[in-house]
């Protein structure tokens, strides 16, 4: 069975020609051209990739990422930037974009980072993908995966979708040693040089949000010259 693909770009030109080559490589592909447009196919089917514009008539994208991170099946998002629009890409990474263009592009780098994506998702074992609704305790958090909800000692914690997704993989793999690479390709679902403070940065905010003691956390450890690990608890 061919996987699905959404563009949504409100450049007509661009989107039948991303539709074309697409298609090229047997993929099913389905178009938008507004954000409101977008979102109505979205909610009405199921997609395996969706590549989202982020400046769009109606609804936008960042706004369109964000509804999606929301839902409890996890769909993967490759955003289409502007050059300058630095702020917009940050936001749309944590936010919960897997990954990102930026215009102007070429057509193969395109296609390249829309093969990556498939491809790493097609790679999760069979129950890591039961894992990812299966609700974990651990130590006094409670992770709900199929509503993105966090509960501390009984009280909800708001967390952004890329700090919802770094807490839930490191609890699914607790006492797993993970350098900052490791933790940047499969929670970002990329690998560029120059972005490991990304990670750095998001586990700084999430120890702020859910330890007692930030400077000396209980969940998210540091192996001094390797990376991060998530505490094991007793069950």
């Amino acid at each position: 069975m061919s996987q699905k693909i959404l563009v949504v770009e409100d450049n007509v030109d661009l989107a039948r020609l991303l539709d074309l080559h697409l298609r090229d490589l047997s993929y099913e592909v389905d178009l938008a051209f507004d954000g409101d447009t977008g979102w109505t196919q979205i909610s009405q089917n199921t997609y395996d990739l969706i590549i989202l514009d982020l400046m769009l008539p109606g609804i936008d994208g960042l706004e369109i990422c964000r509804r999606i991170r929301t839902q409890p099946a996890y769909t993967a998002i490759l955003m289409l930037t502007s050059k300058s629009a630095e702020l917009d890409r940050v936001l749309g990474l944590e936010m919960g974009a897997d990954d990102y263009v930026t215009k102007p592009f070429s057509i193969r780098e395109l296609m390249a980072r829309v093969k990556a994506i498939l491809r790493r998702a097609e790679k999760l074992p069979s129950d890591e993908r039961t894992d990812r609704t299966s609700v974990i305790r651990t130590g006094d958090l409670l992770i709900e995966p199929d509503r993105r909800r966090v509960r501390l000692r009984g009280k909800t914690v708001e967390l952004t979708a890329k700090e919802f997704d770094l807490l839930q993989y490191f609890a699914q793999h607790a006492g797993r040693v993970f350098t900052r690479a490791q933790l940047l390709d499969t929670v970002w679902g990329y690998g560029h040089d120059g972005y490991e403070h990304t990670v750095n940065s998001h586990i700084n905010r999430l120890r702020g949000k859910i330890e007692k003691n930030p400077a000396q956390p209980e969940y998210v450890l540091t192996v001094w010259g390797v990376g991060y690990k998530f505490a094991e608890f007793n069950a």
